[in-house]
């Protein structure tokens, strides 16, 4: 098994501050100042983020600066561009001082190493990450410059603190200690993975190797963030305004009442639902509506050619950023010794290159027959509607046809379920069935921490006695002219207790959830597809792990120091809750009516969970197989370029290949401008892990109450405890009591009878 994951040490020198954790690219998305508050620490006197360190002389200077102030919670609401350099260089001069001063004084021992350390990290990983959130969720010219500009120096801070040999050579003379044996397991994961991270970041190249590197990570830093932005410009310069009803027959109420709305943004005051004039844009819930819905087959065809061209062409064509980015990555898993960046990229993960391709391929093979018969089945059903294109569907077709395929098949039209999928009757069966499983109870507590948007959400996290034991945000809507797309989980604070004064009491974690589901149109509340529930409960997994972890040791309790592939487990766990029934008949109420889903239209939903699965498996494998074979046989600059590579693992992954302009590349996110490079295979890999963990619930009988609580409460106690201080492996083996099995992630799927 490998080392743990990044440590907090080497979250500061990535282009964002910790790693964001996203959903993967679902169908639905398309292939995608202060105030008041009550402290964050328990039974401690320590209340304030920086009010156990005296205050910098800077401080008379820039003391309106809200990044500066002692916080409970980050002031969101009036955090702006102009705060960025002038705060972030002042905390950087602080932090400067602070490691200067450690360096000097460093024993090999944790209250003059790990601790000092931390609250270095944490004060640094806290202010930049407030700043690189705002970024995601309210994108502005100035906060991109602002960013773009003190970026370098926060890069040059953190790659002075990896390469610090001072703590390097400390975290070596502990574990070379006779304490060693005496140490707790999270104590020495930490010791080991801040050793290895030292390495994976220069601490043992020559001088020269060393700033060749150090260039190379500032480089890679400009080039991610570019790509990322490259991508939100593109999606939002998209518009295509339709005035003619016929152009968009077939679109239901909710798209067409988003379309108008999206219109009247744009100026056009009197748009309406019935008469328009409507908006296409490429965000998701746009995006998809079109392809899901339109009958216009011009229409889908230029929305899919307009969608798979993003950020291709102009002064936003991420191909060559893409090709640089490679370029650099493959130099420096070469400077670190490594063959390619895949060998780098694993070195902090439970797999190996040769594993993962093995795990793809197990999963390749059981899934292509099935995907086959989708597709036979898809022309045969086009062909009996009189669709002309059956017998040479294109990619513009697929979605639009599966939709129609499964109304007929299953009498199931995800459009006409929305009325029951209400938002706010989503999110009380949530947590009425997550205290259930965890015992725990999730309260709002709007008001309690400022917020970047009206529409955001604050709940606080109470155990069973009613204290509190974490909180978190929820930004659920879709804003496209702002807010970057797709879903995620990202960390505001991680429980640690290096900020007691008693060494008992802890700093508790909190979070933020994001999504971008159609907002709430006219007087009705956000009304949801199914593929839009499992995508809150997948982020909401992800927040479970950070918020009820028990690990006190804050460089590895929550999501920190979990290895990439492993850190999908509980999120794609939750996931499998959507089909549970009494979860279900929770949620799915009608927001008018009142009335539950009817009992035929539930069977429908579970007997529909496997419809297209090997075409779904496919897609998912798609992606992990060419992010690997980027980083591991793709060559800069040799004879195939990045869209041959495409072209070439498409063969052997899509029963229609890409369109030969197809640049989906040019918009793929996850891999360019996120935590997922030579990782993307961490969603398969981590399914296999989650299925399994599902079921332990469906073994202990999911409609045993008791049972699911004993069990529910194991995988807290586990799982959502641990958090990075022990081995994921280990601690899935603690939970289900041997070694995790493939065999249930093909049944969920149905592709059992197709392996056999």
């Amino acid at each position: 098994m490998a080392m743990a994951m990044a440590s907090l040490m080497s979250l500061v020198r990535s282009s964002n501050p910790k790693p964001l954790i996203q959903s993967p690219l679902r169908p639905s998305s398309f292939y995608f100042r202060l105030r008041p508050s009550p402290p964050l620490f328990r039974h401690s006197s320590v209340t304030a983020f920086f009010s156990d360190q005296p205050q910098s002389p800077l401080s008379t200077t820039i003391e309106d600066n809200p990044l500066l102030h002692d916080f409970d919670f980050p002031p969101f609401d009036v955090i702006d561009a102009s705060h960025v350099r002038p705060g972030m260089r002042a905390l950087l001069n602080k932090l400067d001082n602070d490691l200067g001063e450690l360096e000097k004084t460093v024993e090999p021992s944790w209250p003059k190493l790990v601790e000092p350390l931390e609250r270095i990290v944490d004060r640094l990983s806290v202010v930049w990450g407030a700043i690189n959130h705002l970024k995601a969720v309210k994108d502005t010219p100035e906060l991109r410059s602002a960013i773009e500009e003190i970026q370098p120096e926060r890069i040059t801070f953190g790659l002075k603190l990896d390469q610090s040999i001072q703590i390097y050579n400390a975290f070596k003379a502990i574990k070379e200690s006779p304490d060693w044996a005496t140490l707790s397991e999270a104590r020495k994961r930490i010791v080991e993975s801040s050793i290895k991270d030292a390495v994976l970041n220069g601490i043992s190249l020559e001088d020269d190797e060393r700033e060749e590197f150090n260039k190379i990570q500032q480089e890679l830093a400009k080039l991610s963030k570019r790509f990322g932005e490259n991508v939100l410009d593109a999606t939002k310069k998209f518009e295509k305004l339709i005035t003619d009803e016929k152009e968009i027959e077939g679109l239901p109420a909710t798209a067409l009442g988003l379309a108008a709305q999206i219109a009247a943004s744009k100026g056009h005051e009197n748009a309406t639902a019935e008469n328009g004039p409507w908006m296409i844009t490429l965000d998701g819930p746009s995006f998809m509506s079109v392809m899901q819905h339109a009958k216009n087959r011009a229409l889908r065809e230029e929305i899919y050619r307009a969608y798979v061209t993003r950020a291709s062409s102009g002064d936003l064509d991420n191909t060559p950023i893409i090709d640089q980015i490679l370029k650099l990555r493959l130099a420096k898993a070469k400077l670190l010794g490594y063959n390619n960046y895949a060998e780098l990229s694993m070195a902090t993960k439970m797999a190996t290159v040769d594993k993962a391709e093995e795990l793809l391929e197990k999963l390749r093979s059981a899934s292509w027959n099935a995907a086959v018969q989708d597709m036979e089945e898809l022309k045969q059903f086009s062909r009996s509607q009189g669709a002309p294109e059956a017998d040479e569907l294109a990619h513009w077709d697929i979605s639009f046809w599966s939709e129609r395929l499964r109304e007929s098949k299953y009498e199931i039209n995800e459009e006409e379920l929305r009325p029951y999928f209400s938002l706010p009757k989503v999110m009380d069966g949530l947590f009425n069935l997550v205290k259930m499983l965890f015992d725990i109870d999730v309260v709002p507590a709007d008001g309690l921490a400022p917020v970047w948007n009206s529409d955001v959400k604050f709940y606080c996290i109470k155990d069973s006695t009613g204290a509190p034991i974490s909180y978190f945000y929820f930004d659920p809507y879709s804003r496209p002219l702002e807010k970057r797309g797709g879903a995620w989980m990202g960390e505001v604070f991680a429980r640690t207790r290096v900020y007691s004064q008693d060494k008992t009491s802890v700093r508790l974690p909190v979070a933020h959830m994001v999504c971008n589901q159609m907002p709430p149109v006219g007087d009705k509340p956000s009304l949801m597809t199914f593929r839009e529930v499992e995508t809150v409960f997948h982020e909401f997994g992800h927040a479970l792990q950070h918020m009820l972890t028990k690990q006190d040791e804050g460089l590895v309790a929550g999501i920190r120091g979990i290895e990439w592939d492993a850190v999908e487990l509980p999120s794609q766990f939750m996931e499998n809750w959507c089909y549970h029934r009494d979860t279900l008949m929770s949620i799915a109420k009608h927001f008018e009516t009142g009335e539950c889903l009817p009992e035929d239209i539930y069977q429908k939903l579970l007997a529909a969970r496997t419809f297209r699965a090997g075409t779904m498996s496919l897609r998912q494998l798609k992606f992990a197989t060419l992010d690997l074979e980027l980083h591991s046989k793709y060559v800069p600059g040799g004879p195939e370029s990045i869209y041959d590579v495409d072209q070439r693992v498409g063969k052997r992954t899509q029963l229609i290949p890409p369109l030969p302009e197809d640049r989906f590349l040019c918009g793929f996110s996850h891999i360019f401008a996120g935590g997922y490079a030579a990782g993307y295979y961490s969603y398969k890999w981590a399914e296999v892990l989650s299925a399994d963990a599902f079921s332990a619930f469906e073994d202990a009988g999911l409609n045993d109450d008791k049972a699911l609580r004993d069990t529910g409460y194991r995988f807290r106690d586990t799982v959502l405890a641990l958090g990075g201080g022990k081995d994921p492996l280990e601690v899935f083996i603690e939970f289900r009591g041997r070694e995790p099995s493939p065999e249930p992630l093909l049944r969920h799927n149905g592709l059992l009878q197709t392996t056999a």
